[in-house]
């Protein structure tokens, strides 16, 4: 029965885009003065502009513009110099001006893209369309009023908040390349500062678009799009079980419906939200009221200027210069204050990969158990650094080390307050460590024959004793010179 399943998967093959919109980061709104904050009391950051009071004119926010053209520049696209806006006319009661300033044929920029993993470890460049800048709506509020059984509340402290719309090229193929796409979009745009991409707060939202063909057919199937989903693991369940329900449909001879659907995380399952059986027709004309934005090229440039070392560039040069492998490397990456913490750490550090195990290896395990990311890490990469600068220099076996970092979790301290109140120090003194061998090689006759006639690997009983005897504490190295000498 599941080969039959998996010949059904395999003879088809899904077409997926993705829509993000993200909310630029800028002071005010992008078309009047209000301030572009979240969690404001409802209709407090309001004014007769983003409210559409007749008379009220839009003014283009710079810096608005400038995050844009920085997102493009970060996602490989090409800014074009003539941008035109536009408006979408389409009512909802959110949307209080009865349209949308967007941009529709003349985008602020185009043909981008980001690189993904395929299944088979092989690099997938995924085509970006287009960046285009647009103001969001307000929101609706269904619920939270003693009254929202009978009423609608609408909250317009979001409409005029600058947006800029990143749309994908149909050439995503699994869920998990849209995992990937978004981690890695999301990545991007948070190492240039222009957005939080607060999935929580609507920073960053994600409509996904969905077909199935049978393999090797050129021709698109029919799309339907899940809207709203707020986690990119949501996005790929999602995609997932909208990808089952479609082959399923297509295998038992129904219909597909161009539909948008809403996806319940809780049920694991898509539902109708709304028929979509023709295109809209948004009536866009061009926005009569703001003329063509130019972004010539010196402004390009001196926006360029202002980009950092973006994601991917940093873990190639953190693997050459630090000797670290690609996991780690994308683990100390992934965002860019961790990035700089782990940097800032590695140039003091005795051995900077020593550090990246640490972190990895001894942190990441704890962090995870106690679900809690590595900024929240009671031992910080600069305890870290320390822990591996005592390990790398002898002070401190692995064993110490590991009990340390047990103790600071505990306590919730980091290592250098753990290691200034326990003090523990190796034994490094020969005379001492030659004592604990020679009681331990006395005590163990039958084992110490057993190894002087071939059976090697005894040596690791008799460390395992010594290290017992002075309870973690001697030397390693000191102590695997001497036993080899004595056992000669």
């Amino acid at each position: 029965m599941a080969t039959a399943a998996s010949d059904v998967q395999t003879k088809y093959e899904a077409v997926i885009g993705l829509e993000v919109h993200v909310q630029l980061l800028t002071r005010t709104k992008i078309f009047c003065g209000c301030p572009n904050v979240f969690g404001s009391e409802p209709n407090t950051n309001v004014c007769p502009v983003c409210l559409g009071m007749p008379g009220a004119l839009p003014v283009l926010n710079r810096q608005a513009v400038e995050f844009a053209v920085k997102a493009s520049q970060a996602l490989n696209l090409e800014v074009n110099e003539t941008s035109i806006f536009a408006r979408k006319n389409y009512f909802y009661p959110d949307l209080p001006k009865g349209y949308q300033i967007s941009q529709f044929d003349k985008p602020l920029a185009e043909r981008g893209y980001i690189e993904v993993t395929t299944a088979d470890g092989a690099t997938k460049r995924i085509g970006i369309t287009r960046l285009h800048m647009e103001e969001d709506a307000g929101k609706s509020m269904h619920e939270g009023f003693a009254d929202s059984a009978t009423k609608t509340y609408v909250d317009l402290n979001r409409t005029g908040t600058p947006l800029a719309e990143i749309v994908s090229e149909p050439e995503i193929s699994t869920p998990d390349e849209a995992y990937q796409y978004l981690t890695r979009l999301k990545e991007i745009i948070l190492y240039t500062g222009v957005s939080d991409c607060n999935m929580e707060e609507g920073s960053l939202r994600c409509d996904a678009n969905v077909s199935i063909r049978p393999r090797g057919q050129k021709t698109l199937g029919t799309k339907v799009e899940v809207k709203n989903v707020n986690s990119f693991r949501f996005v790929k369940q999602a995609l997932e079980y909208e990808i089952e329900r479609q082959i399923e449909l297509a295998e038992s001879g129904g219909a597909i419906v161009q539909e948008t659907r809403l996806y319940n995380p809780g049920e694991g399952r898509t539902y109708t939200m709304r028929s979509k059986e023709k295109a809209h027709d948004y009536r866009y004309f061009p926005e009569p009221d703001l003329l063509p934005l130019i972004v010539d090229q010196p402004t390009q440039a001196a926006i360029r200027a202002t980009l950092p070392e973006l994601p991917e560039a940093k873990r190639r040069r953190l693997i050459a210069e630090y000797g670290l492998s690609e996991g780690d490397a994308a683990t100390l990456t992934a965002t860019q204050a961790r990035a700089d913490l782990f940097e800032t750490e590695a140039k003091k550090a005795k051995s900077p990969k020593r550090l990246a195990n640490l972190v990895i290896s001894e942190l990441q395990g704890r962090l995870k158990a106690a679900n809690l990311e590595l900024e929240d890490s009671p031992i910080t990469i600069a305890g870290a650094r320390l822990s591996a600068d005592l390990l790398e220099d002898g002070t401190i076996s692995s064993k110490i080390l590991k009990e340390l970092y047990d103790h600071a979790f505990a306590q919730n301290v980091d290592f250098p307050v753990i290691y200034e109140r326990e003090k523990p120090q190796q034994i490094t003194d020969t005379a001492e460590i030659e004592k604990m061998i020679d009681e331990v090689l006395a005590a163990s006759p039958k084992q110490v024959e057993q190894y002087r006639a071939g059976k090697t690997t005894m040596i690791g009983f008799f460390v395992g004793q010594i290290m017992k005897a002075s309870k973690g504490k001697a030397n390693p190295a000191v102590l695997n010179e001497l036993l080899a000498e004595k056992l000669k």
